[in-house]
């Protein structure tokens, strides 16, 4: 009960609906859907990092309530806008919170619309993008160190630099 408590204002639990318990995915991603569900099933150490990865309308957060329907999950679509401060140090202060709280209660986050998280990633010009670039790595590394899963997902037109995308234990293109 607490760990909802601590989940509050960063994330709200999603209960997956009716249409998506039916849907079945495509070919093309029923085997990666496949190994996602038999990884989170048996005990591993470190994290489950994924990456859905698909245009508006795709299904990306129908995939994510499917996969937490079958595992028996809860699932928790994080609140961006919640999360991420302009202040420096405040947005790594709130994920921690974030991941300690989902730690607890083994839920399935889900960073919907991360596009906004990577398009900070690049070049550093000033202290502004150092500070951003040290948001999206301390990111990565808590969804790398969670024993959960952790979903991202991200527009197709994101350009993903190789550094990330090794990062994802499982990439699914929607």
């Amino acid at each position: 009960m607490e760990d909802r408590r601590s989940l509050d204002g960063l994330a709200h639990r999603l209960e997956p609906s009716a249409a998506s318990k039916d849907q079945v995915p495509a070919q093309a991603e029923l085997a990666v859907f496949r190994q996602i569900k038999a990884y989170a099933r048996k005990p591993v150490p470190g994290g489950g990092s994924i990456l859905f990865r698909g245009g508006g309308g795709t299904g990306k957060t129908m995939a994510a309530e499917m996969l937490a329907h079958e595992l028996q999950l809860e699932l928790y679509r994080v609140d961006l806008g919640q999360v991420v401060s302009k202040y420096i140090g405040e947005t790594e202060k709130n994920l921690r919170r974030l991941f300690d709280a989902a730690a607890d209660s083994g839920a399935i986050l889900f960073f919907d619309e991360a596009d906004s998280l990577f398009g900070k990633r690049g070049s550093v010009k000033d202290s502004h993008d150092r500070y951003a670039n040290l948001e999206i790595n301390y990111l990565l590394h808590r969804m790398q160190e969670y024993r959960g899963l952790a979903i991202l997902a991200i527009n197709t037109r994101t350009v993903l630099d190789p550094e990330l995308r090794r990062r994802f234990r499982f990439v699914l293109e929607l």
